[in-house]
């Protein structure tokens, strides 16, 4: 019997980079499933479906999802509402070794009170051509002149989370031109 047996060798620490690589996404598709649960918590509302969850030592310490019809505050985006609570758990302004996992790319504001946390790292699902500050129009979450730049992971599960802001806006312009 003649079997040909391919035997691939990598370097120690590449086979380490590529297992650390897919624990990683795997872990990141993980969070963003929660964001995304936080983000229906919204539309249930009728609020713009953005959801958020912050992670600390591999637990989910808070959530978050707009509030910003509901509660008529501006500064009540998904970011900064987990912000806040995970501010309150840690008991501590700084967040530096969390992970915010977002399904829509922070905005400017929601971006600065990221860098002022000390947030390690962010990941988001869809990108926001309209005021995409983690990447789209800029990148406030890794300029150099700050003090603080935050790591980005962009695009994780971007179709399902960009899914869920196309169908809330094409059912909100049906209800409206029922009006």
């Amino acid at each position: 019997m003649n079997r040909n047996v391919w035997v691939v060798l990598f370097p120690f620490s590449s086979f380490k980079n590529y297992y650390r690589n897919v624990v990683t996404n795997m872990t990141d598709e993980k969070f963003i499933h929660v964001a995304m649960e936080e983000a229906k918590k919204a539309r249930e509302i009728d609020e713009v479906p953005i959801g958020a969850v912050i992670v600390y030592e591999g637990e989910v310490i808070a959530t978050g999802y707009n509030v910003r019809e509901t509660s008529q505050e501006t500064l009540s985006h998904a970011e900064l509402i987990a912000i806040q609570e995970a501010n309150r758990k840690i008991g501590s302004w700084r967040l530096e070794d969390c992970t915010l996992y977002v399904t829509l790319e922070p905005c400017p504001m929601c971006a600065g009170a990221i860098v002022q946390s000390r947030i390690k790292r962010v990941v988001y699902g869809a990108p926001d051509p309209k005021a995409g500050c983690g990447g789209t129009l800029m990148n406030l979450l890794d300029e150099e002149r700050f003090n603080h730049q935050v790591e980005v992971t962009r695009g994780v599960l971007e179709e399902e989370c960009g899914q869920l802001l196309t169908a809330f806006f094409r059912e909100l312009r049906r209800k409206k031109g029922k009006e």
